[in-house]
């Protein structure tokens, strides 16, 4: 029975991705950080803008306070305190005095309020200042947004005012706008550029753990059989450990060698005495212990040969050239059948490898071609074919192609054949166990067997095994 576990599905690239996390969370702090600046920052030249604007309202406020609190002293004589839009009707700019003591409020105000009048900012709730006066928006003549100072006066007998100068809003609201206009192009061009930084330093900092990550597969593939290299502190223990798991890996696979052997040894001595001992006798007893040794030698042999090839398979980064392996059968074969004529063609793909042990491919290939050379009647054609993702995982696959010109099976044969120990011809040498090895073994490196009929008029035998 396989006891190997089925490898769990892993995650997503899309979730498990460190560096997509590290992007990902770079990202979405360098876009909440430069919006929040954005925000403080657009708050900060708001209040600056309409500090600026506050100045220039209360230098005439304290012009009008002035001429109010100069006796004689007439509307017209600071009318338009040195600014035009004072005189333009509704221009959004306006003062207003009102004095407060009387029973009737007298009124002067600017030209540009004509009729109208200013809002008080003291019915709106504005509280005074520690300079002793309120500001605050209101709402103008025209529906515009003016930003306004207001002052009460109180000169004694001379009388109580409530001095007010209002201004066009949207002076400060269009600053504002064009600053943040400004703001967000300029931060939208540093988060442009942070997220390249970002990008580069992802990729810089998880460059060694792409350097591990494709010296692994270099293992695992053959082509290395350690990590080698200098690896940041962090990453170092890493490296360690992987490698110290690899060299753990080997020695229990040579300690499985080491014990299968044994095995092997230890049972077949005995079976050996059991054989000699009927061996010299005749009665029906010595006959079943005969024949029941060799069921067992057979099937001894036959689960050796799986705990040997199951150990093997635990050995990390082992790879095969393919072609020289065919090519040493082919020349073996056309030795051992030279008396028979028996012709080996080959089409292998150089390129072909196998991931596994040079032995077990050799096992499995040659099991094969003798069979197909033991039931030819003059030729055995042999092709290697690479399949680039062709395995369930996305990766190469190898396919062995073995075809004879013998006289081919039937379905019914072809499926009692593949069975542990069945022969069709016991004429023929062996053990029978052969296909049944071939199976076995290529099941245990995730590969298959299947017979069917080559074109060339006998049995095609089909091994499909991976690649590299």
């Amino acid at each position: 029975m396989d006891t190997r576990q089925t490898p769990r599905a892993l995650p997503s690239r899309r979730t498990s991705s460190l560096a997509t996390r590290l992007f990902v969370s770079a990202t979405a702090w360098v876009v909440v950080i430069l919006l929040i600046t954005g925000i403080v920052l657009s708050s900060v030249y708001r209040a600056a803008s309409e500090r600026a604007f506050d100045r220039r309202l209360n230098l005439y406020l304290r012009t009008i306070v002035a001429e109010v609190a100069t006796p004689d002293s007439t509307p017209d004589q600071f009318q338009s305190l040195g600014e035009p839009l004072f005189e333009l009707p509704l221009s959004g700019w306006y003062w207003q005095v009102t004095r407060t003591d009387g029973e009737k409020p007298d009124i002067k105000s600017s030209r540009s309020l004509w009729d109208k009048k200013l809002p008080k900012l003291e019915e709106q709730g504005n509280e005074l200042t520690a300079a002793g006066i309120r500001i605050g928006y209101v709402d103008g003549p025209e529906g515009q947004t003016l930003r306004m100072v207001e002052r009460p006066v109180d000169l004694g007998a001379d009388g109580k005012f409530l001095v007010m100068v209002a201004g066009d809003a949207s002076e400060i609201f269009e600053e504002t706008r064009a600053f943040d206009y400004y703001l967000g192009g300029t931060f939208a061009a540093l988060t442009i550029v942070l997220v390249l930084t970002t990008i580069f330093q992802v990729r810089f900092g998880l460059a060694p753990l792409k350097r591990i990550s494709d010296s692994i597969a270099d293992i695992r593939s053959g082509r290395a059989e350690r990590l080698e290299g200098e690896f940041p502190v962090e990453i170092a223990p890493l490296a360690r450990e992987t490698n110290a798991l690899i060299d753990a890996n080997r020695e229990i696979v040579e300690r499985a060698r080491t014990h299968v052997g044994n095995l092997a040894h230890a049972i077949k001595t005995p079976l050996s005495v059991i054989v000699n001992e009927a061996s010299g006798r005749s009665d029906p007893l010595a006959a079943k212990v005969l024949e029941q040794a060799d069921v067992m030698r057979d099937q001894v042999a036959h689960h050796l040969e799986r705990a040997r090839i199951a150990a093997r398979l635990t050995i990390i980064g082992t790879v095969t050239e393919v072609a020289p392996v065919i090519e040493a059968l082919r020349r073996t074969m056309e030795k051992i059948h030279r008396d028979r004529g028996i012709v080996i063609d080959v089409e292998a793909d150089a390129s072909a490898k196998f991931r596994g042990e040079r032995q077990d491919f050799e096992e499995m290939a040659g099991n094969l071609v003798d069979n197909a050379c033991k039931w030819a009647e003059e030729r055995v054609f042999i092709e290697v074919l690479v399949e680039r993702g062709g395995g369930a995982d996305g990766g190469t696959m190898l396919r062995i192609i073995v075809d004879d010109d013998g006289r081919g099976l039937s379905a019914d044969e072809r499926a009692k054949v593949s069975r542990r120990g069945q022969r069709l011809d016991e004429s023929k040498p062996g053990s029978g166990l052969g296909l049944s090895i071939v199976i076995d073994l290529a099941a245990l490196y995730g590969g298959s067997l299947t017979l069917g009929t080559a074109p060339i008029g006998g049995l095609r035998a089909e091994l499909v095994l991976p690649g590299v």
